[in-house]
């Protein structure tokens, strides 16, 4: 077994998208702007058009150019089980809870959207409140309130 010494980086390093598949149809541009128009509306992310590609590819900036949802045509696109997912926080309940609320809106108009209502985990020191979300991907998007509950 090799030993190395420490990493030693500019800066650490971060995830910086996720890439998800989906059948081709599902990718026209029907439905890229079905899953554009609720991921914006709810979580604020931007359809990256100069690099969408009709049935083959949409991409999600995910607030900044360097973070994004990666979205590909495949013939056996992914499957996932409802609870797979991928996290995103914020920095106030108050931020939460507007999310969820345009989320819950989405919902009433579409019932594919699918959604686990908020719930809070204490542990004491820390409660993350969260709830989840999925509408037309294979897995769905977490979105997390850390409050730290420190002594002052």
């Amino acid at each position: 077994m090799t030993t190395f010494e420490p990493l030693k980086l500019s800066r650490p390093p971060r995830v910086n998208h996720v890439g998800l598949s989906l059948p081709a149809e599902r990718l026209d541009e029907a439905g890229r702007t079905l899953i554009g128009d609720f991921h914006r509306d709810v979580f604020g992310f931007e359809v990256l058009d100069v690099m969408t590609i009709d049935k083959s590819r949409l991409v999600l900036q995910v607030h900044t150019v360097e973070q994004f949802v990666f979205i590909h045509a495949d013939e056996t696109p992914m499957a996932a089980p409802r609870f797979d997912h991928f996290g995103m926080s914020v920095a106030t309940e108050a931020d939460l809870d507007e999310m969820l609320k345009r989320a819950k809106a989405w919902q009433d108009r579409d019932e594919r959207v699918d959604i686990l209502d908020k719930k809070v985990d204490d542990f004491g020191v820390l409660s993350i409140t969260a709830f989840y979300a999925r509408f037309l991907l294979p897995m769905m998007i977490e979105v997390q309130f850390w409050d730290y509950k420190l002594a002052t």
